[in-house]
């Protein structure tokens, strides 16, 4: 910890005026950034208030933070002693460096936290369906498509869960790729997702609105009877250069996507497997969001057992009425994806196809850690738990005084539960490759990618060993792990004991860059549907 504070000093300015240095202002001081706390409490700066003064008088009982890189909420959080003494949490960091000792849990674990905070489906559609949408009219919808590139001669139609221009996730990025070389093509885009989040396929009684985004630009939502009647008015039924692609169909009923591609002459298209929702409602695979269930029979004690088991059936067969009015390719991100769905499903599929959404292009050598330096351990992405996160952060609160380990989280969102270093990243829709950039600017060795879900395909898993990093993954991570063994691109362990274990004797200290001697690549991503050798309908 001792390394942090000495980093700090060169990186946040120290104020002006002469301190004692054994006040709390005088060690506060040491890496107190004003800067940033005036830019960050503008409230401070308005009143003319010294920077440093405010915060260790008044700023750290308020919760504000004195630097980029320190929680005082987070401290606390994690080391209640240090609360209960009253005394400044930054002072008390500098002074003696993280407490020693791991923050209490629950004797049970966090599978168990989740399992008593999980919301059931039944009130998480009461809570959904208690939200009004306004919905516009069929003349409406056929008005807004008159700003149409090609009058939908060459129409892309996609459907999905949510609005994939605003929401960040890998189904979005995937979808904004494939939007993009539409665009390219001069042809028109048109996407469908519901206006409500919905987490399961819709019955056909369940009438809601969908949302609809044109070339890019939401058009508002419409009543799936509306979107019909207005694409027959406009678009007509040929359908040669139009296509489509399903990338979700939660919050859609079977049946209104199959009127919807009716309506512009479609049938055949592509159906892809981002998820497992055509196997279960609970389409992570997680029974009853903690552990990995494989798809079982429907009928098995395992699914009787699960908050998701009752939905399973309405789910599925959901799905059976889409691929009965449809002709569907059937297209998976990798191959560990495909297997299990085959393996695990009676649906019949016109084709089946393995699309990587991305591929590693060789660039150069990368560099070496150099003599001394600490293991740089990383977690990337956002601080939730089916991503594995509590398994980073117990990791964190047991090795964090070691001096062969250093831990840091880069993400665009930060717990403040966590006082190690935090690297802001915001891979929004217009920096693809922030979080590759960080991950190779932060010179991390490697990076904890231990999701409890099988991952049909994990951009971070690319994003860390194009930066150079290996990867530390379960047995259970799916794609993840299929991507580690078969590259070579860091260890698969057994389970978090193990991986423990790992780090106690130091044999994880293997995949630092200077025993690995990494290289870097670049990424290479796929325009989904538009990649495939032979685009339905066209």
């Amino acid at each position: 910890m001792r390394r942090l504070i000495s980093s700090a000093l060169d990186r946040f300015r120290r104020p002006k005026h002469r301190l004692d240095p054994t006040s709390d202002a005088g060690i506060a001081a040491q890496a107190f950034d004003q800067a940033f706390y005036l830019r960050t409490y503008p409230d401070v700066a308005e009143v003319g208030a010294d920077a440093l003064d405010h915060f260790t008088t008044y700023g750290w009982r308020e919760g504000r933070d004195p630097n980029a890189e320190f929680s005082v909420s987070g401290y606390l959080v994690a080391f209640p002693a240090v609360a209960a003494s009253g005394v400044n949490p930054f002072v008390h960091f500098l002074s003696h460096g993280r407490p020693r000792g791991v923050p209490p849990e629950s004797p049970l674990g966090f599978r168990f936290d989740i399992i008593e905070h999980q919301q059931t489906l039944e009130d998480r559609l009461a809570n959904l369906t208690s939200r009004e949408i306004s919905a516009g009219t069929a003349d409406a919808f056929a008005s807004a498509l008159a700003s149409a590139r090609d009058g939908l001669a060459g129409l892309h139609v996609t459907f999905s869960h949510d609005d994939y221009s605003t929401n960040l996730g890998g189904m979005q990025f995937a979808i904004r790729r494939e939007a993009a070389r539409v665009a390219e093509q001069g042809r028109d885009h048109l996407h469908f997702y519901g206006a409500r989040p919905w987490p399961v396929v819709r019955k056909a009684d369940d009438i809601e609105a969908l949302g609809v985004i044109l070339n890019g630009r939401v058009l508002g939502a419409f009543l799936p009877g509306d979107i019909v009647r207005g694409l027959r008015q406009v678009a007509g039924a040929g359908s040669t250069g139009r296509s489509f692609a399903i990338h979700s169909l939660l919050g859609h009923a079977p049946d209104e996507v199959a009127d919807i591609l009716a309506a512009v002459g479609l049938h055949s298209g592509v159906f892809w497997l981002h998820d497992f929702a055509s196997l279960c409602a609970g389409y992570h695979l997680l029974r009853n969001g903690v552990e990995d269930c494989g798809a079982p029979p429907a009928d098995s004690p395992a699914c009787a057992v699960c908050l998701f088991g009752s939905w399973r059936t309405r789910h599925t067969a959901g799905h059976a009425r889409l691929f009965a009015r449809l002709g569907l390719t059937v297209a998976a991100p990798s191959q560990s994806t495909l297997e299990l769905w085959q393996q695990s499903t009676d649906l019949r599929a016109e084709a089946i196809v393995v699309q990587p959404l991305a591929r590693l292009k060789l660039r150069r050598p990368g560099p070496l850690s150099p003599p001394g330096r600490p293991f740089r351990f990383a977690y990337a992405g956002l601080p939730v738990a089916h991503k594995g996160w509590p398994v980073f952060m117990a990791l964190a609160f047991r090795f964090g005084e070691d001096p062969r380990y250093e831990f840091i989280h880069l993400g665009a969102q930060r717990d403040k539960t966590m006082p190690y270093r935090f690297v802001e990243v915001d891979g929004g829709p217009d920096d693809p490759l922030a979080m590759q950039q960080a991950l190779e600017a932060a010179d991390v060795d490697a990076v904890l990618i231990w999701p409890l879900c099988r991952e049909t395909f994990s951009f971070v898993a690319y994003e860390a060993v194009a930066a150079g990093c290996a990867i530390v993954t379960g047995p259970d991570s799916g794609n993840v792990a299929a991507f580690v063994a078969e590259g070579g691109h860091g260890h698969v362990l057994a389970d978090e004991t193990s991986m423990a274990t790992a780090f106690q004797t130091g044999a994880i200290l293997q995949l630092a860059r200077a025993q690995r001697r990494p290289m870097l690549y670049d990424l290479i991503y796929s325009a989904l549907t538009l990649d495939l050798a032979k685009t339905p309908n066209s």
